[in-house]
């Protein structure tokens, strides 16, 4: 794992977005296919903004997976995952091949049918934030490090919940769902490469605990350190907690 620090969140976008332009493009190049995994959330706007306007990407044989989606809310709420991917990313590049979890009426078919589509090849590289709660995907603590099942149902705890409140997607706790499909953990650490965007202050507290402490299910990310091709861009305001220790040993930072 390498952790990589820079100035602002605009720079921390363009850097990872180099880095998975490089990584799809390895894979098409190999393969003729890079099969990718994106994240939904707020933090992830600018590097998708970045990603897209890098250029020499052939976004026609990229396939797409979904990281994670809410039971039982439409596609068109502005807090939809697929209404994210549609609209950031999909719509803006022509992706043709993608897995979108609709899970408003029988997730579990859902979860069946997209895993086992994403288990009939490795996944290149994927994209992930980390988050308040220090949560991988929908994964929140204590998160299951143990299952192989690649899609799993999950029980957002309340600081998950607030965060999607006090980013503006819900209007209070009570319209938030309380479940949602999830990528698992193990089926995210089967990705060749990870690349996870965490920008902003109010990611701080999430750092420190799965950087600085124990690699814990009550840190669900802090389980990337066990990946040996996972990069964590940060900036400052995200970085600010982490001890000297830890910040004198990255393996490399900008």
């Amino acid at each position: 794992m390498v952790l990589k620090v820079f100035d602002d969140k605009i720079s921390l976008a363009k850097a990872a977005a180099e880095q998975a332009a490089t990584a799809m493009a390895r894979s098409i190049r190999k393969r003729g296919t890079a099969r990718v995994v994106a994240a939904s959330a707020a933090s992830q706007i600018e590097f998708l903004e970045a990603l897209i306007a890098t250029p020499g990407i052939d976004w026609k044989r990229v396939e797409l997976f979904h990281l994670d989606e809410y039971i039982g809310l439409p596609a068109e709420h502005p807090a939809s995952f697929r209404k994210f991917l549609q609209e950031r990313l999909i719509s803006k590049t022509g992706i043709t091949n993608h897995h979108l979890l609709n899970a408003e009426d029988g997730p579990e078919e859902v979860m069946r049918r997209t895993s086992k589509a994403i288990a009939a090849a490795p996944v290149d590289v994927a994209f992930v934030g980390i988050g308040e709660n220090g949560h991988l995907a929908f994964n929140d603590p204590p998160a299951d490090f143990e299952t192989e099942e690649p899609y799993i149902i999950v029980k957002l705890d309340e600081a998950c919940r607030m965060q999607q409140v006090g980013e503006g997607w819900f209007e209070d706790l009570m319209a938030v769902p309380t479940h949602a499909i999830s990528m698992s953990v193990r089926q995210v650490l089967k990705a060749k490469e990870i690349l996870a965007v965490v920008p902003d202050t109010r990611k701080a507290a999430a750092i420190k605990a799965c950087f600085d402490g124990p690699i814990s299910p009550m840190a669900p990310s802090s389980i990337l350190r066990t990946h040996a091709n996972a990069k964590i861009y940060l900036d400052k305001n995200s970085a600010a907690l982490l001890s000297a220790a830890t910040l004198s040993s990255l393996a490399a930072s900008a």
